[in-house]
């Protein structure tokens, strides 16, 4: 129910998202977004002890949330008009990863040892985190204006899925998602069925973190060493023979290497892909095509799970990450070629896209 209240809202109304921040700017987005990140910080605190009252407080939670996202994405992708826009998205998501292993340290510094930890420190941790994020999105001088014209109809949001290559750049986007997810959940579930102990199995998923995030500290070399379409086509291969590996009965040492070469490869997907979608999007849509992006990977989290562990659910574990890893190597190569075919230059940053169906 809580991750239900969490994902619902953004999957519904992240198109809207998008329009409201290339008519509006990104600084209001951001701020409100923000806003709705401490305060429903603060509701958890004070008053979410029911069920509806926590799936209401989820809720805001995972809207404002979406709001920061499609705010931050186009943001970054403004910003990087004369550096590399590879490096931006690469940093970003370096931040973001980051970030996302600061909540579990906290809960282990904060959380106590007992086996419900206490709340109350947590919550005051978050609520002064929002509240920093807050005072940041509120001294944000850039994007406060919008980019869109008059002229731009509602409809015009559809439209984007008419830009070439920008539809095989949001499916490549919620493969590698989707594939993350599927390693996070699965891969304690493959020490279980070996045996492994706790704390090998948290060290695995430590590995793959650590080096994801490395890869995209160099991102901006990769591209420029191999080009955005080669580098994301080697990046799916690699974490797809990867996650095979990990289906097989290898050693530990086997295991170790075969999840760094995932967290590599997957460590490139998302920063990629999120260069992709705003190089395609004519600039004044970009916002929109951001949002098109995070759809389709909320979509890509709820249903390739799902799916690949009704397929493949029967082979245990390794079943399941072998089936995924197959999927992310085929359905991220077609996805480069169509992008590549879309005249999307390899390296460096494209010409501004010119709006669909002007001339």
């Amino acid at each position: 129910m809580l991750s239900a209240g969490f994902a619902v809202l953004p999957l519904v109304a992240a198109v809207a998202v998008g329009r409201l921040a290339d008519r509006r700017g990104e600084r209001p987005v951001l701020v409100v977004g923000a806003l709705l990140v401490l305060t429903s910080t603060v509701a958890f605190a004070l008053g979410g002890r029911s069920l509806p009252a926590l799936v209401a407080c989820s809720a805001v939670l995972g809207f404002g949330h979406l709001l920061l996202m499609v705010a931050e994405q186009s943001l970054v992708a403004d910003a990087a008009r004369t550096r590399s826009r590879d490096a931006a998205f690469g940093h970003y998501a370096f931040a973001s990863s980051a970030g996302q292993a600061v909540g579990p340290a906290a809960l282990a510094v904060l959380g106590g040892q007992r086996v419900s930890p206490a709340t109350g420190p947590l919550f005051l941790s978050g609520i002064a985190m929002a509240a920093v994020l807050l005072a940041v999105a509120v001294g944000l001088r850039r994007g406060g204006r919008g980019r869109a014209t008059a002229g731009v109809r509602p409809d015009r949001a559809r439209s984007l899925l008419r830009v070439p290559g920008l539809p095989a750049a949001v499916v490549a986007s919620l493969v590698v998602v989707a594939a993350i997810d599927v390693v996070a959940v699965y891969l304690p579930a493959l020490g279980t069925e070996r045996g492994l102990a706790a704390s090998t199995v948290g060290l695995l998923l430590v590995l793959r973190a650590v080096a994801t995030m490395a890869s995209r500290s160099f991102l901006a070399a990769a591209v420029a060493l191999l080009g955005r379409s080669r580098l994301l086509v080697v990046g799916a291969l690699a974490a797809g023979g990867a996650l095979v590996v990990l289906a097989l009965p290898v050693p530990l040492a086997a295991l170790v290497a075969a999840v760094v070469v995932a967290g590599i490869g997957l460590g490139v997907g998302q920063p990629l892909t999120m260069s992709w979608v705003t190089l395609l999007a004519p600039p004044r849509q970009r916002a929109t095509a951001v949002s098109l992006r995070l759809t389709g990977n909320r979509l890509g989290q709820a249903l390739v799970p799902a799916v690949v562990g009704s397929v493949a659910g029967g082979a245990g574990a390794g079943g399941v990450l072998a089936t995924t890893g197959t999927l992310l190597a085929g359905a991220t190569v077609l996805s480069a070629r169509r992008v590549a075919r879309a005249g999307t230059p390899e390296r460096g940053d494209a010409p501004d896209a010119p709006d669909p169906g002007e001339p």
